[in-house]
């Protein structure tokens, strides 16, 4: 140990010397300083570099200058960790996000969420929600309303849904400087802080593309869509029906391609449409499913004894993995909810608590499963 101390300071001095030899300076251990040193610097109080550092109360224009000058000359970083701690300030996000039951995509939403508000639990940082039903416009307008007359209120999650009550939320956010940030879906003409979610076109390019290396002249493709495709609460699926369409038209291949409109509620009247599609087209087998329901055809086809070369759908249900482990499903797009609940709960706190600066998109991963992966496969946070 004595050897390797004489060692290191010798080749320490060596370096000092020599770097200083060329012009350049060498600090070998960076200095640390008080807000007494940065106010015997500048020439000010202490109490006046703390209201500079911490940008509360008043502070001369002159003063705040000198106090600049200084941690500009030392380059000054402040120990954002140690302020949020030190912190007696509670602070408070609320997230409105559907309704969901175990196995859900919003359940593993959630989880996300409530990691990252344990984390922050030091930070006096609370978490709190607001539910709705996907799809039903009078549920998320209700849900808009309670957070519009919430009057402890520091920053909100928002899974956007109606275009209209979104955008009435955050005008009334961006009224009361009340950072938000958007999950699963981007809204245009709006100011989120960060966006945490997949490119949905880009998923979308990414489907057809899979469903293309399968296909050969003769084959029929079908869009697996529902009776509430044109829903303003359903824009996900229509920007990856755009990607999906935007690859095809891309590759000039000249394809047949199906819609099969399928109703929610109405799993009986699904089975008659599915029959006769399927008796009158044997060469439609290559189909998509743009969101999470994919385990509907799944179990048709099973049922039916029927069978798809390529059946494409989104998210990491239990009901979807089981039929991609079986093979009805061929390929899964996974796009890390647990992971976007989690970053965007990071950021909200990294703007109110740590006043830090945040990237405004972040984008997930575009995850595609096959059944000899999805066993590896396990969400990071």
């Amino acid at each position: 140990m004595v050897f390797h101390r004489a060692f290191r300071a010798k080749n320490r001095d060596f370096l000092t010397h020599y770097w200083s030899e060329r012009g350049t300076l060498l600090d070998m251990e960076e200095k640390s300083y008080t807000i007494k040193d940065i106010a015997r610097m500048a020439g000010v109080s202490a109490g006046t570099v703390d209201r500079v550092l911490h940008s509360r109360g008043d502070v001369s224009q002159a003063s705040r200058e000198k106090v600049q000058r200084v941690l500009d000359e030392i380059d000054y970083r402040p120990n954002q960790f140690a302020i949020g701690l030190a912190s007696k300030k509670p602070y408070r996000i609320l997230c409105i996000i559907p309704f969901h039951q175990k196995h859900n995509y919003w359940q593993d939403v959630a989880d996300g969420v409530a990691r990252a508000a344990q984390e922050l639990r030091p930070f006096n940082v609370s978490v709190d929600y607001v539910f709705y039903t996907h799809a039903d416009r009078e549920s998320y307008a209700d849900a808009c309303l309670r957070i519009m007359e919430e009057e402890q209120l520091d920053a909100v999650l928002i899974a956007p849904n109606f275009r209209e009550e979104t955008l009435r939320l955050t005008s009334h956010l961006d009224e009361r400087q009340v950072p938000y940030a958007f999950v699963d879906f981007n809204m245009d003409d709006t100011h989120p802080l960060i966006y945490v979610g997949q490119d949905s076109v880009m998923s979308g390019y990414i489907a057809a593309r899979i469903m293309m290396l399968r296909y050969k002249p003769g084959l029929e493709l079908v869009l697996f869509e529902n009776n509430q495709k044109d829903n303003p609460a359903e824009i996900q699926m229509q920007r990856r029906l755009e990607g999906f369409l935007q690859y095809l038209l891309e590759t000039g291949e000249e394809v047949e391609m199906h819609d099969v409109v399928l109703h929610k509620e109405d799993p009986v009247g699904n089975q008659e449409i599915l029959d006769n599609f399927f008796d009158e087209h044997p060469r439609a087998v290559l189909g998509v499913v743009f969101n999470s329901r994919v385990y509907e055809i799944a179990n048709y086809l099973e049922r039916r004894g029927r069978k798809m070369d390529v059946l494409v759908g989104y998210d990491l249900l239990e009901k979807n993995v089981d039929y991609l482990k079986s093979g009805v499903v061929s390929h899964l797009i996974g796009q890390r909810p647990g992971l976007q609940g989690y970053c965007a709960i990071k950021a909200l706190s990294n703007r109110i608590v740590l006043k830090q600066e945040v990237t405004p998109v972040k984008y997930m991963p575009i995850d595609l499963l096959v059944k000899e992966n999805i066993d590896f496969y396990f969400e990071l946070m």
